[in-house]
């Protein structure tokens, strides 16, 4: 329907820097925007793919949320092993807090597997970490809590446990 507009290469950090900003003003779909824009003109940019893939989880909560999928086919495009298993945890957790936000069915056994997979990612992070980066640590320890302060998230038990706990 529309042509789009090509940013001028030159544009990039500052058009990047306004993503930035938007994501701060709880504006993820202009950040989204923005960074479809940059790589438009610089498919490999990995501050684009970075900010695309956290402006889209920004919105797993919205009242129009996006695909955890979307965000994760995004993965692939980062070109280290700590940012790709750091960035499937960020992904995996920021999913399983919108689980437990929604209180739709299941929602603590679906919150639980969220976490468990941002934790194994985010352990794979860890082995790969760059020096004196705990960011995966960190994350690692939010998970854990979440999982241990919420009673609703734990593991769907099965007819087998539920009968021998009887």
């Amino acid at each position: 329907m529309f042509e789009l507009k090509s940013l001028h290469p030159e544009a990039i950090p500052a058009a990047l820097e306004k993503a930035h900003r938007y994501r701060l003003l709880n504006e993820p779909e202009q950040a989204e925007s923005i960074c479809e824009d940059v790589l438009r003109l610089a498919p490999e940019n990995q501050e684009a793919l970075v900010t695309l893939i956290l402006a889209l989880t920004d919105r797993f909560h919205d009242h129009r949320p996006t695909s955890p999928v979307q965000a994760r086919t995004l993965l692939t495009r980062l070109h280290g092993e700590y940012e790709r298993h750091y960035y499937a945890g960020l992904i995996a957790e920021r999913e399983g807090i919108a689980r437990l936000r929604s209180h739709k069915s299941r929602f603590g056994p679906a919150a639980y597997e969220c976490f468990r997979q941002a934790m194994a990612h985010f352990e794979k992070a860890e082995a790969v970490r760059p020096p004196a980066n705990d960011d995966a640590l960190l994350r690692w320890n939010h998970c854990a809590r979440m999982i241990t302060n919420n009673p609703d998230v734990a593991p769907e038990q099965s007819e087998s446990d539920l009968v021998a706990g009887d």
